[in-house]
């Protein structure tokens, strides 16, 4: 059965409106200024305030914000045909990361999702596995070596570092605890010029505010990092059968000319890869420390399970399918804080949403953030409870409701990678450690191309199961 749309007092019946409700403005820059201060506060106070389906006014675009997930599985998957990425916000976007797998559309975006999709096939998958358990193994040592009992580790960082070798070493062949601290400090910095450029793009790049310098600076060390590592792959022989990433990408021809990839396509990839592949990861398992340390119980049931199946062994790929709880931490962690708080898409052509209409070349807001939260599918959606997301309770919940990695045809190409690192992360430091808040430390959270601690999470090692 259907759920009901939520509603707020301030909302109008779809049956009477011929447009959705929202603010009016008389800005000239429409509700722009309110997305680029506070986007949270703007997705949550118009869906408390008109419902799940709201209309506002973005520079010269109308713009709306869709909350339920039967609005979302249709820009998402039912009718996505109608809803691209060619927009000005996209647009942006490409300037700085280049025509890649997430800013390409139609038939370039195909070709290239058809390129990779082998690289992420769960046969390959498992295949990594061991490289994330050492890596995590690797990176508990040196807490033991170099962090006293009672000094705070700052976890957002610590899980950066971790999930950006796992990246260099999974989709390179490379090994980038060199530029660990280099590039994620560079991804740390850049987060919020990026969001802020992409939300106000005045003026362009090309003028050389203070803003558009640092941003700059900040891709040039980048470029630096990727382009070294094309060069080092493009000196050792071509190999047709590579496992890596980036090893099919060099050996990719083009059906018609025979032509490989130039050296700014793969940097495009690449730095896209190397930005999503262990950005969102690192701060999903963010979140997660600090929910299991606000959660004791849950905690001890995780290590429960882990001591069950594990018995103080490394946990291994073969072993994901036996650690369900562990699986379901990470998921409800997702939920509450999903990485990418929303996404955006652009309306060809004119539909019809929950008994609207909604107008072409329009832009269209999914916020996972809130969509997540929301009450006809979520009881007692503020409460981290991982259990929800048991098969039996899971029954009957709209695929949508839950869309952390997108969904339809382009959801994300990395799901998979990403879940199972996660899985095994959190499993291979449980085992270790319990992760403990700094008393009073303020946590808050930060829109940027993931959804952040604004003031970091720093946290104190305990003992775990050993």
């Amino acid at each position: 059965m259907s759920e009901p749309l939520h509603t707020s007092a301030g909302a109008i019946s779809a049956r009477h409106a011929s447009r959705p409700p929202g603010p009016r403005t008389l800005s000239p820059l429409g509700s722009v200024y309110a997305i680029g201060c506070d986007p949270m506060r703007f997705a949550l106070d118009m869906w408390h305030r008109y419902g799940d389906v709201v209309r506002f006014r973005l520079l010269f675009w109308p713009a709306y914000v869709l909350y339920h997930p039967d609005h979302v599985k249709q820009v998402l998957q039912e009718n996505h045909r109608n809803y691209n990425k060619d927009f000005f916000i996209m647009k942006v976007t490409r300037q700085i990361f280049g025509n890649n797998l997430f800013t390409s559309d139609g038939a370039s975006w195909l070709r290239q999702r058809r390129l990779m999709q082998p690289s992420f096939h769960h046969k390959r998958l498992a295949g990594f596995g061991r490289l994330m358990s050492e890596g995590t193994v690797a990176m508990l040592e040196r807490w033991q070596r170099t962090a006293p009992s009672d000094a705070p580790l700052d976890i957002p960082l610590e899980m950066m570092r971790l999930t950006l070798r796992i990246a260099g070493l999974t989709l390179f062949s490379l090994d980038l605890s060199d530029e660990v601290d280099l590039v994620g400090h560079t991804f740390t910095t850049l987060g919020p010029l990026i969001s802020r450029y992409t939300t106000l793009p005045f003026p362009p790049l090309w003028v050389p505010t203070p803003r558009n310098r640092r941003l700059l600076a900040g891709l040039n060390t980048l470029n630096t990092v990727v382009y070294a590592i094309i060069e080092e792959r493009r000196k050792q022989p071509v190999d047709t059968q590579a496992t890596d990433l980036l090893g099919m990408l060099l050996s990719a021809r083009d059906e018609e000319t025979g032509e490989g990839m130039s050296d700014q396509q793969l940097r495009d990839e690449v730095l896209t890869l190397l930005l999503a592949g262990h950005e969102t990861t690192a701060t999903a398992l963010a979140w997660t420390w600090y929910l299991l340390s606000q959660h004791p119980e849950v905690e001890r049931r995780l290590h429960t399970e882990l001591e069950t199946v594990l018995a103080g062994r490394k946990p291994s790929v073969e072993d994901l399918d036996a650690l369900p709880y562990t699986r379901m931490v990470i998921q409800e962690a997702m939920r509450l804080y999903p990485p990418a708080f929303g996404f955006t898409r652009f309306a060809i052509a004119s539909d019809e949403m929950g008994g609207y209409p909604i107008v072409a070349k329009s832009v269209m807001f999914l916020s996972a953030y809130c969509t997540h939260r929301h009450p006809a599918f979520w009881e007692e959606p503020e409460v981290f409870d991982p259990e929800r997301f048991t098969p039996e309770r899971s029954a009957g919940r709209p695929r949508f409701a839950y869309f952390p990695f997108g969904g339809g045809p382009r959801q994300c190409i990395g799901n998979n990678f990403a879940m199972m690192e996660a899985q095994l992360v959190l499993a291979t430091v449980a085992q270790r450690y319990s992760l403990r808040l700094v008393p009073g430390h303020p946590v808050e959270l930060q829109v940027l191309p993931t959804l952040r601690p604004r003031l970091g999470l720093p946290m104190t090692l305990h003992p775990g199961l050993r």
